[in-house]
């Protein structure tokens, strides 16, 4: 515990975002970082507690009261050994984790939790700077050749951990450049993609091979990955997304939010879009369905691209301002949260069920809405109509998409049609085959992707060796 007194004397600062005027005219981060002092400060608050509650709510088993300590005493470079010794990856998850480590810290029970997402970025971010980050190739190879299908952060994180202890490892990824929803779903003002080069960098110096441009299943004979590898692990997430399949749902100006987003984020990247119908918000009324995190990210893009109005709709009702901690704590809780997008200006709505798009010469001018009570049943007489000129479906993802690898595979699913795992070692009902991340679990965080890429490599490590070093 660096400052036995530190979480009585030092009030709770975290970082602040940039004027909302300033950053929608660009997509860049805008988080501005707190100082090393202020950082160091912020550590002192951690109480080291004798059970840490934080470890309940952190899925990689990072070990925060042990680098909040280290940070406190200015050995920074300890902390970043520490950090990455669960995390792959602490500068994304340092940048778009929801930190449920920070709703489970002992302090939250009086509204003030120690920052920890704010110094593990911190810590992350000065490694990088100070030379820290290096790549750790192994000092032997078993020449056990390993393919990985899909290189987000689950197919990421199996694939370094698997070649740092000597495999031939080989990520597929049907995109054109690695990262998956890191870098095609989540925005660059969220988190920018130079910080999944210099991974993938790093990853390549330790061994990794990466071949992008290649649809497994599609581009690539299931039956060849099958020939030439030891192992196989899926990991290509839960694309799959939920649709609103009601009258007009066929009108022009009704997209899937994944379709939206990773056109934006080509162009920032200055990649082809892929699409001969670009979906622009410029000038346009916008209606988002769906209130998590990608229909945020969604609300941040049209704002950025210069829509008239963005509007987001959502059909539970609204959560209370803050939880009853005595029933939820240290567990995540449902509470009313306000994202840097919807700060930006978007106007949201609860409790509302939409009926029918209406449309003009095919196209999309208005929703028919109403509202719905607690059980989701329609309020008699709360009709209502929203002027709409680009709808962005955010309802979340169902499953991975089946069509292709998963068919040919012929992998059991699970009853929402997930690739059928246990996470006590990942496989498969197919020999040789396993899976981890959004494909096994469903739609989730980065973090968990991160977690169950991890211990995906584990187990793959210890079907093939009989043995394994890697952590759990």
């Amino acid at each position: 515990m660096g400052k036995v007194t530190g979480f009585i004397e030092i009030d709770r600062r975290d970082r602040r975002y940039a004027p909302a005027s300033d950053r929608i005219r660009h997509y860049k981060e805008f988080l501005i970082p707190l100082s090393e002092e202020a950082t160091k400060d912020q550590a002192a608050r951690c109480m080291n507690c004798g059970i840490p509650y934080c470890h309940t709510g952190c899925p990689v088993n990072n070990q925060i009261p042990d680098w909040n300590d280290l940070v406190y005493h200015a050995e920074w470079e300890e902390a970043a050994r520490n950090l990455h010794s669960t995390n792959n990856f602490p500068e994304f998850t340092g940048r778009v984790c929801p930190a449920p480590c920070e709703a489970a810290c002992t302090l939250n029970l009086q509204e003030t939790p120690v920052t920890i997402k704010t110094i593990e970025c911190t810590i992350v971010d000065r490694a990088w700077e100070s030379g820290w980050v290096k790549p750790e190739p192994p000092e032997r190879k078993t020449h056990q050749r390993i393919a990985i299908v899909g290189s987000g952060p689950a197919g990421l994180a199996a694939a370094q951990q698997l070649a740092r202890v000597g495999h031939d490892v080989h990520v597929y990824e049907k995109n054109l450049k690695p990262g998956g929803l890191l870098r095609y779903g989540i925005p660059d003002f969220k988190m920018e993609k130079h910080l999944i080069d210099r991974r993938v960098a790093q990853m390549e110096a330790e061994g990794v091979i990466f071949h992008c441009g290649v649809n497994v299943g599609v581009d690539l004979e299931v039956a060849k990955l099958f020939a030439d590898y030891d192992a196989v692990i899926l990991a290509g997430g839960a694309e799959k997304p939920r649709d609103l399949p009601i009258p007009g749902r066929d009108l022009a100006g009704i997209h899937f939010a994944m379709d939206f987003l990773p056109q934006q984020n080509r162009r920032v990247g200055k990649e082809p879009i892929h699409s001969n119908l670009p979906i622009l918000a410029a000038g346009k009324h916008v209606i988002v369905i769906g209130g998590g995190d990608t229909g945020s990210d969604c609300i941040g893009t049209s704002i950025r691209q210069g829509a008239v109005a963005v509007k987001q709709l959502e059909i539970m009702p609204q959560p209370p301002e803050k939880e009853d901690k005595l029933l939820t704590w240290p567990n995540w809780p449902l509470k009313f949260r306000t994202s840097s997008s919807q700060e930006e200006g978007a106007e949201r709505d609860f409790a509302v069920l939409t009926k029918e798009f209406i449309g003009e010469d095919g196209v999309v001018k208005k929703l028919k809405c109403v509202r719905v009570d607690h059980k989701m049943q329609e309020i008699p007489g709360s009709d209502f109509e929203i002027k709409a000129d680009l709808v962005l479906l955010a309802m979340g993802f169902v499953s991975p998409v089946h069509e292709g690898l998963i068919e040919n595979l012929g992998v059991a699913l699970d009853p929402r049609g997930n690739v059928q795992a246990e996470t006590t070692n990942y496989k498969t009902s197919v020999d040789k085959v396993f899976a981890c991340g959004d494909m096994r679990r469903g739609q989730s965080l980065v973090v968990w992707a991160i977690r169950e890429g991890r211990q995906a490599a584990q187990a793959v490590d210890l079907f093939l060796t009989g043995s394994s070093v890697l952590p759990r």
